[in-house]
């Protein structure tokens, strides 16, 4: 299944994620700072969905309340 998910408070306009049987098999961040959404991608592939939501949910951006971490753990909720 691939998702496509337009996160609202951050610089990436757009999260691309492929999940296969609840393992994240492939992660895109569209925008956003690009070594910072390289290296979430390249974490959390491999990764069963609910660790990833666990790990990533609620962390923020200076001074905002939400972050593409927090971001793509939002996307993999709604999947």
């Amino acid at each position: 299944m691939v998702i496509t998910f337009h996160p609202e408070g951050v610089c990436a306009s757009e999260i691309q994620i492929e999940v296969e049987d609840g393992i994240v098999q492939k992660v895109k961040f569209i925008g956003g700072c690009p070594g910072s959404a390289q290296g979430i991608a390249q974490l959390v592939e491999g990764m069963e969905v609910g660790e990833v939501i666990n790990r990533l949910q609620g962390i923020p951006c200076r001074h905002r309340e939400t972050s593409c971490p927090d971001q793509l753990a939002k996307a993999l909720k709604q999947q």
